[in-house]
């Protein structure tokens, strides 16, 4: 297996890059405009080709045209150049096909053979299923069998979340794709772990000697992690309601990004010695042993209407294909222990909701106060300092310390330095999805979820849903534009703690230096 550091500059292999789903709004938002980023950067070999498969009728320049506006819309490169675009689109195909129907699949093959002798593709294929979930294993055991997996290259399946609605459907949606894929031939995306600032956390830790000797419980007093949405479930009520935020975001982004901050470092930069880290995570949360216990833990919240920026908004049982006595909810918050050497004892506060009032994807480390010493008198609130790595939307880090203020003999204020990597002239960061069909095409499964990174997750998510499913009435409302429940900010202060400001709502008191 390929070092990390070597595969980063690797260009892909050449390959057929399949997309399924390609007239679905993932593929127009994201995926389109990802290729063509890869290709702008000379990331993308030329022998490589797209096919877009969809039920929709689709002729080939139709198809051209809807991948031109996709780019044109969403991707931060323009198409400047006609002769570049030319060449291009040249390498995009599309065939209409029932996915049910194993003789359209028979077609696709004979289009495959004929774009790979075209472009001298040595027959590695990349599938992406940008589809519903139910239909994974379908598609996997019909692309065997319609002679899809038969090229002499490598075949790679990449498939989006959610991956099942609990362990015992994830476990059973597993075992459909073994039959036709092997498990290093699965790729399970979580967009989060493909963000510039995710992947930083590393570096961050593991790359700073100022930071890794204080990584641990001796000198951390709390971590929270925020995911803030400001939109409602908007036009995916019907599936939304059947999820709930704590299926939606907290088994794969909220407890992704704990391991990221939790883990040990890995003995080699392999893909497989990293994610061994992250499972260890896994198996050390402390699970909730009752449902009181989770009642203690857990807050569970659904917004109703309320206001954001002079705007009246509707409460989650108002939205559209939403049961109007839903109990789904809409924001969850938990208090999350790692129970290992390094952790024991730090609490991990972990939040996300729709309706907030900022999106932003945040985490901040919380030091330990330090003692008022005889130096510094007993007349001195000290603030504990902070680091926050910002995720999303802005990305960059700062540093909350305090400091002398400046004229005065000794009074002491916060002073925040902050490195804003979103504000830097020339910096364009790549799009997540930019950065994991690179990494699937080189074979680098890092930002990658293994199987038994999915269902550790999916175990300890599901004592919160059964708990939870024993009284399902037992949901607190919030308004719309607020920042949930009560519950949640009594949920820190139990602990002596409080949420910090997010997303650039600066502390009042706190003097910023910016990059």
């Amino acid at each position: 297996m390929a070092d990390i550091q070597n595969l980063e500059s690797l260009q892909t292999p050449g390959a057929v890059f399949f997309i399924f789903g390609a007239t679905g709004d993932l593929a127009r938002r994201k995926l389109f405009p990802a290729i063509y980023s890869l290709y702008k950067e000379g990331k993308l070999a030329e022998d490589f080709a797209v096919i877009g498969v969809a039920r929709r009728p689709r002729s080939q320049e139709e198809f051209r045209d809807d991948v031109h506006r996709s780019i044109e819309e969403f991707c931060r490169y323009k198409v400047e150049d006609a002769t570049n675009w030319t060449q291009f689109v040249e390498h995009f195909f599309y065939k209409s096909l029932d996915i049910n129907n194993i003789d359209g699949y028979h077609e696709l093959r004979d289009l495959t053979e004929t774009v790979e002798a075209r472009f001298e593709i040595p027959g590695n294929r990349l599938f992406y299923l940008a589809l519903s979930p139910e239909l994974f294993g379908s598609v996997s055991y019909n692309l065997q069998k319609g002679g899809m997996l038969s090229s002499a290259g490598w075949h790679r399946l990449v498939i989006e979340k959610p991956f099942g609605y609990d362990l015992l459907s994830a476990q059973k949606l597993n075992e459909e794709l073994n039959q036709v894929f092997k498990e290093e031939e699965i790729y399970r995306i979580d967009h989060y772990l493909g963000k510039e600032m995710v992947q930083n956390i590393e570096v961050i830790r593991f790359a700073n000697a100022f930071f890794e000797p204080l990584w641990n419980n001796k000198h951390i007093a709390n971590i929270q992690i925020t995911l803030s949405e400001t939109v409602g479930v908007e036009e995916r009520g019907g599936y939304y309601d059947h999820s709930g935020a704590l299926r939606d975001m907290g088994q794969n982004h909220m407890l992704q990004m704990l391991t990221m901050i939790a883990m040990e470092a890995p003995s080699r930069l392999f893909p497989e010695d990293i994610r061994d880290e992250k499972v260890k995570v896994l198996r050390s949360l402390r699970p909730y042993a009752s449902a009181a216990e989770v009642k203690e833990n857990v807050v569970r919240g659904q917004y109703a209407p309320g206001e954001s920026r002079g705007k009246s908004l509707l409460g989650y049982r108002q939205e559209d294909k939403v049961a109007p006595d839903s109990n789904t909810e809409t924001y969850f918050a938990a208090k999350v222990l790692v129970d290992n050497f390094r952790w024991a004892g730090v609490p991990f506060y972990i939040r996300t909701g729709k309706r907030l009032p900022v999106k932003t994807t945040e985490v901040v480390v919380e030091f330990k106060q330090m003692p008022t010493n005889v130096y510094l008198g007993q007349k001195h609130t000290l603030e504990p300092n902070l680091l926050v790595i910002r995720v999303n939307p802005m990305e960059g880090i700062y540093i909350k310390i305090n400091a002398k203020k400046p004229g005065s003999e000794s009074k002491i204020e916060p002073l925040a330095m902050e490195f804003c990597q979103s504000c830097q002239v020339g910096i364009n960061s790549p799009e997540a999805y930019e950065r994991l069909i690179h990494d699937a095409a080189n074979g680098d499964s890092t930002y990658f979820t293994r199987w038994d990174e999915v269902a550790t997750a999916w175990a300890f998510v599901d004592r919160i849903a059964a708990a939870w499913g024993q009284n399902p009435s037992d949901i607190s409302s919030y308004p719309a534009g607020s920042w949930g429940p009560e519950e949640a900010d009594e949920l820190l202060a139990k602990d002596g703690f409080h949420w910090w400001p997010v997303n650039g709502q600066e502390e009042d008191d706190v003097v910023w230096i910016k990059s």
